[in-house]
């Protein structure tokens, strides 16, 4: 047995070592302190995080802008590879932290190296959000976090949380599980813990925020939640506004990719269509390429009235340039007679100003859970744009209603049946659905988060 002169050095080290690590714990938000020390009121601060790029997350960005509206101070965490939304950059109440991009090393499409490599970015993408939200950013009230991803967000959201005194919001988007199933396969083990992982780290947070309602059944109901789950639907922000025909004419005249087409467009020969994407596995575009290869063979053929289409497609992401090389073999080779393709990468203000020229926008959005919802579809929908979309999962009819501001589709066939009925000689069904597009555009982005996540976080009545 050890004697007090053996065993009191071995506490004494283990005293520092507990000492050190409380002390460098970091500090907490206090919420009995209203007043700063000049006399002046203490400004409510929320930190937002969405691991992966700001500037391709128009939803945080449009949360970050709105509680800045109301005074609040934002730090808004994420990556900084994309431009941001211009207001951003210039609202004084935001501060932008961003975080370290993962090694070139860890990266891979490649099933089985993803396996091995994605333990060790979880492991510095931890250590990394770890440390902005708990050392580079002061305490807040609140923290926002985007879901998905869920590993490492939600267990290190909720462990500043814990640390820090602060109030979890989760927004979902997603579930992060169903993303992983399009690599992995449904059945894969992976697939079922992250499961098992979303669901136990989302049990504690305050308040949650979807996209939809029926995702928000979805956390009610199978999940199990108790949390408040509040159905936030996404709403165009301002920039997102139809465009009379002087405003039309002059950006197809200076957008080089429309500019050669203006006579076509001003004679009704050509229709504009345009579509969005991350080129993503969860937006098969060889639905929209095999329709418009349909279209080409109508249009020479059983139906030569039927205008001549431009589609552009905007976006970044990782199946992009394998599309493109097959857009470029397929007009060599004639097929595509009827239809010019483009691919663009636009600012949001020229994004916005192609969506309110345009005739027609397309969702090949498929969604992984069956109850998230296109962004794109309600920018679209802002600037009076009605739009074709894939119509089978479960949400899909809270954002497009069949015959009244768009249409659904299946197949790459019906999608070609959508077209040459919507682009045929009668177009009055696709200005009925123009009308349709407008009227449902009207609620915007502010009208719907100051009734939900600005009454939340106490800044809206």
């Amino acid at each position: 047995m050890l004697d007090p002169e053996q065993w009191l050095p071995l506490l004494v080290v283990v005293f520092t070592i507990i000492s050190i690590v409380l002390l460098s714990l970091p500090s907490t938000f206090r919420s009995d302190v209203r007043f700063k020390k000049d006399g002046n009121p203490i400004r409510p601060r929320v930190q937002i995080l969405v691991l992966g790029d700001i500037g391709r997350s128009p939803r945080i960005q449009y949360h970050a802008l709105s509680i800045a509206k109301h005074g609040a101070l934002v730090d808004l965490i994420g990556y900084t590879s994309s431009e941001l939304h211009p207001r951003i950059r210039s609202e004084s109440r935001i501060i932008v932290h961003g975080l370290a991009p993962a090694p070139d090393c860890l990266r891979t499409s490649n099933k089985w190296l993803f396996l091995l490599f994605a333990p060790l970015k979880a492991v510095f993408q931890t250590l990394s959000v770890y440390y902005t939200l708990g050392y580079r950013t002061p305490p807040a009230q609140w923290l926002l976090v985007q879901n998905p991803p869920t590993i490492p967000t939600l267990p290190v959201a909720q462990t500043i949380c814990f640390i820090r005194n602060t109030r979890l919001i989760i927004d979902w988007h997603n579930f992060g599980y169903s993303i992983l199933a399009l690599k992995l396969g449904s059945t894969h083990p992976l697939v079922r813990l992250s499961w098992l992982l979303e669901r136990a780290f989302s049990t504690k947070a305050t308040a949650h925020l979807t996209v939809s309602n029926a995702m928000a059944r979805v956390l009610q109901g199978k999940w199990g939640l108790k949390d408040l789950v509040l159905p936030l639907h996404d709403r165009p922000f301002p920039e997102f506004q139809p465009l009379d025909e002087s405003q039309r004419n002059e950006f197809l005249g200076r957008c080089p990719d429309t500019g050669p087409f203006m006579h076509k467009f001003s004679t009704g020969d050509m229709n504009l269509l345009v579509s969005s994407t991350s080129w993503t596995p969860d937006e098969d575009f060889s639905l929209l390429l095999e329709a418009l290869l349909s279209y080409s063979k109508l249009a020479t053929s059983a139906q030569p009235r039927l205008p001549e289409i431009l589609a552009i497609i905007t976006g970044k992401g990782p199946q992009k340039e394998s599309f493109v090389s097959r857009i470029g073999a397929l007009t060599e080779a004639g097929k595509l007679k009827r239809v010019h393709l483009r691919t663009a990468w636009l600012s949001v203000e020229d994004y916005a100003k192609l969506l309110g020229s345009a005739d027609l926008g397309v969702s090949l959005h498929t969604s992984s859970s069956g109850v998230d919802l296109p962004m794109k579809v309600v920018d679209m929908l802002g600037c009076g744009l009605p739009v074709v979309g894939w119509d089978r999962f479960e949400a899909w009819p809270e954002l497009v209603r069949e015959g009244i501001n768009g249409r659904g589709f299946h197949s790459s066939d019906s999608l070609c049946t959508a077209l040459a009925s919507l682009f045929g000689s009668d177009k009055q069904h696709l200005r009925r659905l123009r009308q349709g597009a407008l009227l449902d555009g009207q609620r915007r982005w502010d009208d719907e988060w100051n009734s939900v996540a600005g009454k939340l976080l106490g800044l809206c009545a």
